[in-house]
């Protein structure tokens, strides 16, 4: 019998696959890579001591909680041990896209030609207008996700690599001409990848997000919580981070000094009218 192991995008995917009939182990990768320090060389020391500090100190979650929900499972991947497949379930946006390019080049580094690698990668689907991630998908659906699967050859892993040393890097220059969608394995990452590169400052010192951010607030009387829903409502509807609620809390923590809160709304301070676009 083939021994199957599934690594799933997040919990909410894990809710909706333990209901469909799918046979295999599952592992859950609950990373966001897109966001703080990262090392290229994934699964050192230095690479966990790099996203310990991230967690703790930007997003309040402890080294024990950080171990047990994250490197706990990540650690499953480094032996492979008695499994025939290996089945990768991830979405098109950025969050997922650069935790995919992490975690096959993570497979590759313990790459076994006895194991099949697999991808299914949800996005554009015929009849739907909008991008399907999913969780917008029934369980039953899953099955039908799974038999379209694309095999992942050692080349495509390779290619992975490649993105995700130049991600690591970070230089735009590089990101902007390196040429993503030359692999169609991996369909969504040179759009994924564009819009990563929105992320690096605009003239006003300040890229995408705080900007929108800023014209959030100074287009209403808003209160975080309002500011954040309509943040998601924005990324839903014009752009593919792929973000929750955290990421959009700490971006808005980040520019504190541009604004300030009265009778629990958010308003622009002189500094923050002064630079907004």
């Amino acid at each position: 019998m083939t021994k199957i192991l599934h690594i799933l995008n997040c919990d909410s995917t894990k809710s909706i696959f333990k209901k469909s009939n799918l046979k295999g182990d599952v592992l859950v990768w609950r990373e966001m890579l897109c966001e703080g320090e990262i090392d290229e060389n994934i699964g050192t020391d230095e690479f966990w001591k790099k996203r310990y500090a991230f967690f703790e100190k930007k997003m309040g979650i402890s080294k024990l909680e950080y171990f047990d929900k994250t490197i706990k499972e990540i650690l499953l991947i480094e032996d492979l041990e008695g499994y025939d497949e290996v089945v990768l379930w991830f979405e098109y946006d950025l969050l997922c896209q650069v935790n995919l390019i992490a975690l096959c080049a993570l497979l590759l580094q313990s790459y076994r030609k006895d194991i099949l690698y697999y991808l299914v990668c949800t996005g554009k689907e015929k009849g739907k207008s909008n991008m399907q991630s999913l969780s917008d998908y029934t369980s039953e659906s899953y099955a039908k996700l799974y038999e379209n699967k694309l095999k992942l050859s050692r080349n495509d892993l390779l290619f992975t690599e490649e993105s995700w040393k130049l991600f690591v890097e970070n230089n735009p220059s590089k990101l902007e001409v390196f040429e993503f969608k030359r692999n169609n394995k991996f369909r969504y990452l040179q759009k994924a990848i564009e819009q990563h590169l929105k992320r690096f400052p605009s003239e006003n010192g300040l890229n995408q997000i705080e900007n929108k951010i800023l014209q959030v607030i100074d287009s209403a009387l808003f209160t975080e919580k309002e500011i954040i829903h309509q943040l998601l409502i924005w990324q839903n509807s014009d752009t593919v981070y792929g973000f929750g609620d955290s990421q959009f809390v700490l971006a808005l923590k980040e520019l504190k000094r541009y604004y300030f809160v009265e009778e629990g709304f958010l308003k622009l301070n002189d500094l923050g009218k002064k630079i907004r676009l």
